[in-house]
Parts: structure tokens; C-alpha cells; sequence
């Protein structure tokens, strides 16, 4: 029998040959670079799950499939490669719905493989059977179903294709009495797309709008991470001049020492990156959709150019003009098309040119400006806030800063970090003081915003990197959904880092309470036991932190443990009840109530 080298040196075999579902099922995933699937045992798949081991493929057990398939998100997202997850047929996968709709919104290849009941019960309502394709149906690129185990590999090479070539989530599903028998078949060769810069006709159009910008400014979105274009993302702000700011949590799509650097733009952002984009005359938005949440009014500005040019670069030609209107629409990759920019314009002058160190100076002046605040900025200064804050000075304890926190973790960073975001107030006010000097290292759940996010994700990208520190960050609020997932840390030897910020409440939600029902406060109080000993009592390490001064020493230590010893560690951060601005102010209207006995709820 003939077989052919995978790129990390595995075998996969190669031509027709004889074999049985399975085998054609896991040799398909060793020729797409397969080395680890998050998921929970069962039997659907068992048959498969058997020769995993040989074919040089780790199963990594988690507590709850929602946090294997945020997991495989986060270790698509540091990787490049696919993050792939599997589960048990019925429940198993609807656990994962949630999940993969968060990677569906963060572009992730992520390959769901759905074990499906067998065919001979199908629509006999036997036990854990579901239909498994409308669950995901919303939130995957493509769908592959199985209609006949000879077809084993040939769908299970097009769901590993389309996930990278369609830039997101895809499903396999398998009847699981097809992984029995015997097939002729044929594994094939992983087919990767050679992405171009976009037509030459819109890209000359482009090159005309930047040739005559007076005041350019470039948005690096996501897109630049996945296609690896930061270099040529640098290049292209370098040769205009070009205040770079980053699109909604991508804080790592530029680096952050750079001169250009400006910071992210939507809640709880930059205001020098806000008020650097509202001057411009010309935005490129390169490899960002623009998406509506990420460029809301914020910090009390609509910061949005609207008489500007917009230049719009998706590798998704739908995404164009999608959310803003754009002057010219590049269908084409991030960096291919910086670079193609960057060419076109490199013998040119340009009207930009002649104000480039006036230009350079107006960024300093708004980043120090912005740096200023940040750091003045030490506790939030709304009604709310200021009483709570007045409040616990009568309770027994040291109650920090939220905002003083972020700061220390943020000076307290290693080198070459990773860190991942749940959703939430204080999580969301981190935006401010995350900064990257590399891309694929920062994560958050985007769009969709589902609690139990940052956990399970950090681990995932502790596993593709575990060269690399890797830390989460979450309310107490979202760590009761996935803290769980520290077992499967300290079980399988993938060590991180987490940051709880403890302060007993549902934070984002509170706040519309406090601003749109006079501090009626239903269901958003949280009083727990302490997170630091619920982690100890899993096998890790816990640490309390209640005074300022040991948030860092404390950040500093668990990382050394992480890094040097194996060690997972949850530092437990207890903050006060103030909260930052809300999530979105047009998101509620003012109660109104017409039946006598709400008339006090008003």
C-alpha cells in the first residue's frame, strides 16, 4: 500500500485502497494536520476514536462540550490551522451550538463533527437523536452531511477545505452506523486557496483616493491576523503617514509600540483613536466588516467621518458596503492587498506627504492625551459608582478599582502574551489597557457575546502555543459558566492563567438597570464562596488579591507557574460595584407604564 508525508511528518496513505469508514474518516483529518480534537468521549464515534492514538491524534476530554468547541476556536485562532471538536450525538452537540456561533462570528476554522444517530432509527425519536443540521445551520459555512459511507473522506476533506477557504466554522455530520464496513476509497489532498490582492480596477481606484487623502487613517481588523498581515499593514501606514487604529477587540492586529498605533475603536475603546478616524478624509478598512457594534458612538462621541472616503478590503465580497457606505470595495486578502497598495503608491507623491510630521505629531498629542486620562482615570466617576464605592469603604475588606486592576495587569504583562476576554463590564473596559505587540494573541467573543467565553478559549490556545503565556480574563458573573474548564486544565496538563474579577454582580446588565429603572435591581446580584479556593479544591493554584499593590506581583507569579512549573493558577481580584458605561445606550428605552399597579416602575 502507498502512502505520502503529511507536512509534520505523519503518513496518510495514499491512492485507492481498502479500508473502513473510520480509517478513511481519521486519515482524511492526519493529511489535514490533525494532531488535537476537543470534545467528550462517546459512543457514536468510538469506533473512530479507537485509532486516534496512531494516527498521532490527542483527544482532549473537557468538562462541558460548549468549552471544547470554544477551545477549538481559540486554538484555530492562534494556529491558522483548523480547531476541530467532537461530541455524542443529541446533547453532546447542542452543547455546542452556542460556542460555534462565537466562532462563526470571529471567522474561526473551526470544524464541528457532529456523530449523528444511526440511520435504521432515524426519525423514530430513539434515544439522544436529533436533527443536527438546523442546529448550526445559521453559523457554519458549510454543512457536510454524510449520505453514504463511501463518501467518508470525500466529505471530510470538503469540510476541512471550506472551513479555511470560507474563513469559518463548518460542520461534518456522520451517521454513526457509517463509520462501519468496508470502502474503496481515496484520501484526499488538502486543496488551499492562493488569496490575491482584489481586481486590479478597484485597486487602482483606491490608490487614487490615497494618493489624494490630506488626513488617511487605516482600520486593521481582523482580517490583517488572519493573513498574516501585519508587516504589510506596517508598510502601508508607514508610507502614508497613517494613523492606525484597530477594529473591535483587535487590539492585536498592530503593534502597539508602533508610533502609529492608535488603539481600538468601539466600546469601551480609544478616544485617541476615535478622535483621530473622526478627521479623516480617506479610511481604509482593511480586512474589517465594519461590523455595527464596533463603531457605535462611544465616550460620548459619533466618532464615525461621515463625509470621509471609505475603502473597504474583505476576503468575503458580502461584507462589503455591508454596514457602511464605502467609496471602493476591494474583494481581496488583507495582505496581499496592503501590499498591492503599498507598491502602487511607492513612487508617487502623495497630498499627504507634505504634512506627514504635522500629521505624526497630531497622533502623539491625542495617544498622550488618551495615556493621560487612562491613568488619572482611576475609579469610574458616575452617581452609581461613586456611591458604591462610598458603600464599601463601610464593608469589611479591601474592595479594588476595577479600572487601578486593569492598569497593574496591563504593566505587569509578559512578553509574547495571549489573553482572552469574556464578555462583560469590566472585560469590556479591558479593551483600553490590552495591548499586543503580535497577532493571534488577543481573544474575545466578538459578536455574539456569550458569557463563558474566555476560559475555555485561553486553554484551547494554550494548547496550539504552549511556548506562550496564556491568560483569561472574566466576571464572576460569566467564570460560573465555564470554571469547570479548569479541571480539564489541570487534567491534561495545558497550564493558564485566569483573572476573576469578583465583584458580585451581573455587571453589564446592572448598569441598564441603574440607568434605565431607577436601581430596581432584579436577578443581577451574585454572592459566591471564593473563586481562588473553588480552583484549589480542582488542583490548581488560588490567590486572593484585596490590595493594589500585589495585582501585579500576583499576575507575575501565576505566569511563572504557568510557564516554569505546569502550574494553573486563578487569581481572584475583589473590586468594588462601580461600572463603566453601558453596554449600548440605544439598546433600552425609558419605562413606560400604563396599568395602575406599575405606576411606581416608571
Amino acid at each position: 500500500m502507498a502512502e505520502r508525508k503529511t507536512g509534520d511528518g505523519r503518513t496518510v496513505v495514499s491512492g485507492p485502497a481498502k479500508m473502513t469508514p473510520s480509517e478513511a474518516f481519521v486519515e482524511t483529518m492526519v493529511a489535514n494536520g490533525v494532531t488535537d480534537i476537543f470534545g467528550i468521549m462517546g459512543s457514536a464515534f468510538m469506533d473512530a476514536m479507537d485509532i486516534f492514538a496512531p494516527a498521532g491524534i490527542r483527544l482532549v476530554p473537557v468538562v462541558h462540550e460548549q468549552g471544547a468547541a470554544h477551545m477549538a476556536d481559540g486554538y484555530a485562532r492562534v494556529s491558522g490551522r483548523h480547531g476541530v471538536v467532537i461530541g455524542q450525538n443529541g446533547p453532546g452537540i447542542s452543547n455546542c451550538v452556542t460556542a460555534i456561533a462565537a466562532a462563526f462570528w470571529a471567522h474561526s476554522p473551526v470544524v464541528m463533527i457532529t456523530p449523528e444517530a444511526g440511520t435504521m432509527g432515524t426519525g423514530l425519536g430513539g434515544f439522544q437523536e436529533a436533527n443536527q443540521l438546523p442546529m448550526f445551520q445559521e453559523f457554519t459555512k458549510y454543512q457536510a452531511h454524510v449520505n453514504n459511507p463511501k463518501r467518508m473522506a470525500e466529505y471530510t476533506a470538503r469540510a476541512f477545505d471550506r472551513a479555511l477557504s470560507e474563513i469559518g466554522p463548518t460542520q461534518l455530520n456522520i451517521p454513526r452506523d457509517f463509520f462501519y464496513g468496508e470502502i474503496e476509497t481515496e484520501i484526499p489532498e488538502p486543496q488551499r486557496l492562493d488569496r490575491g490582492p482584489g481586481g486590479d480596477k478597484s485597486l487602482a481606484q483606491a490608490a487614487e483616493l490615497l494618493a489624494t487623502a490630506e488626513f488617511p487613517v487605516i482600520i486593521s481588523g481582523g482580517g490583517v491576523v488572519m493573513s498574516d498581515g501585519v508587516e504589510e499593514c506596517k508598510a502601508l501606514a508607514e508610507r502614508l503617514g497613517a494613523p492606525v487604529v484597530n477594529s473591535y477587540q483587535h487590539n492585536d492586529s498592530f503593534p502597539a509600540s508602533h508610533p502609529q498605533w492608535c488603539g481600538p475603536l468601539g466600546y469601551q475603546g480609544s478616544k485617541a483613536a476615535m478622535k483621530l478616524i473622526s478627521q479623516a478624509d480617506v479610511v481604509i478598512a482593511l480586512g474589517t466588516r465594519l461590523g455595527p457594534f464596533g463603531t457605535l458612538p462611544q465616550h460620548g462621541m459619533d466618532y464615525w467621518p461621515k463625509n470621509a472616503k471609505i475603502i473597504q478590503i474583505d476576503a468575503d465580497h458580502k461584507m462589503l458596503g455591508l454596514v457602511k457606505k464605502i467609496t471602493v470595495g476591494i474583494c481581496g486578502d488583507a495582505k496581499a492587498a496592503a501590499a498591492a497598495l503599498t507598491e502602487r503608491l511607492a513612487d508617487r507623491t502623495l497630498a499627504s506627504d507634505a504634512t506627514r510630521d504635522e500629521r505624526a505629531g497630531r497622533i502623539k498629542a491625542e495617544k498622550d492625551a488618551w495615556e493621560e486620562e487612562l491613568t488619572e482615570w482611576t475609579h469610574e466617576k458616575d452617581p452609581y459608582s461613586l456611591d458604591m464605592i462610598a458603600e464599601q469603604e463601610q464593608e469589611e475588606g479591601n474592595w479594588l478599582h476595577p479600572r487601578q486592576v486593569l492598569r497593574e495587569l496591563e504593566q505587569a504583562m509578559p512578553p509574547r502574551v495571549m489573553v482572552s476576554t469574556d464578555i462583560g463590564n469590566i472585560n469590556s473596559v479591558a479593551h483600553s489597557y490590552l495591548r499586543f505587540e503580535e497577532p493571534r494573541s488577543f481573544f474575545a467573543p466578538m459578536s455574539f457575546g456569550n458569557c463563558g467565553y474566555a476560559l475555555p478559549t485561553i486553554i484551547g490556545a494554550k494548547a496550539a502555543a504552549m511556548d506562550r503565556p496564556a491568560i483569561a480574563y472574566a466576571g464572576d458573573g460569566a467564570w460560573g459558566m465555564s470554571m469547570g474548564e479548569i479541571m480539564t486544565a489541570v487534567r491534561h496538563d495545558i497550564p493558564v492563567t485566569a483573572v476573576v474579577f469578583h465583584n458580585r454582580q451581573w455587571g453589564a446588565e446592572k448598569k441598564n438597570q441603574v440607568d434605565f429603572y431607577d436601581r430596581r435591581f432584579v436577578a443581577g446580584e451574585l454572592e459566591s464562596e471564593s473563586f481562588a479556593g473553588i480552583a484549589r479544591a480542582m488542583g490548581a493554584d488560588g490567590i486572593v488579591v484585596d490590595k493594589l499593590e500585589d495585582v501585579g506581583p500576583a499576575l507575575k507569579k501565576a505566569v511563572d507557574a504557568q510557564m516554569n512549573d505546569g502550574r494553573t493558577t486563578v487569581i481572584e481580584v475583589m473590586c468594588t460595584r462601580e461600572l463603566g458605561d453601558p453596554f449600548r445606550r440605544d439598546a433600552l428605552s425609558k419605562p413606560v407604564r400604563f396599568l395602575e399597579k406599575y405606576q411606581d416602575y416608571v
